[in-house]
């Protein structure tokens, strides 16, 4: 039984019909799907770094790769998008935003997002040095970006941002 059904034949019987009206008029509950195969996750998320072609073929087989991230160990998600973001792979990131991807301060970064990157940091200055994925700063980002991020580098360095100088792949 599903909840419009549920409704209609409890002590309001009928009038369900009228009280709600949405629900009354076949409503069905779409089920959620299947989690994705975790070796999936991981592949899709690697192959985001830096091969396009596996990352597109990944994503036109399953939309739903879009959103999902990865657990790398102690915390540290990464989707798809932040994997291209944090290597500065414009090519990738430009991809899957134009699928629909998530943007944040980070991947704006990246891109050379000035104003959206001087907007965050005016309401939220606390985030200057805040650690996205594998721990890397808005300052990494930028750096990765090259060229076309270089104003959003020397804004975060006027600020007094900080890289953060990790090894993480050493680690895997």
């Amino acid at each position: 039984m599903n909840r419009s059904q549920f409704l209609q034949r409890t002590v309001i019987g009928g009038a369900a019909a009228l009280t709600f009206p949405l629900l009354s008029r076949g409503q069905q509950t779409q089920e959620r799907p299947p989690a994705i195969n975790l070796d999936i996750v991981k592949e899709f998320v690697t192959v985001s770094h830096g091969k396009f072609d596996r990352c597109k073929e990944m994503l036109e087989n399953d939309p739903q790769l879009l959103h999902v991230s990865y657990d790398w160990g102690g915390g540290d998600f990464e989707s798809g998008i932040e994997a291209a973001g944090h290597v500065g792979n414009r090519e990738i990131a430009e991809y899957l935003l134009g699928k629909g991807a998530r943007y944040n301060v980070y991947l704006a970064s990246m891109l050379g997002h000035l104003e959206t990157v001087r907007n965050v940091l005016t309401f939220n200055p606390g985030l200057l040095n805040s650690k996205g994925p594998h721990g890397f700063t808005m300052l990494h980002h930028a750096n990765k970006g090259g060229d076309p991020s270089k104003a959003v580098v020397d804004y975060l360095v006027s600020l007094g941002a900080k890289e953060t100088k990790i090894d993480f792949y050493a680690k895997r």
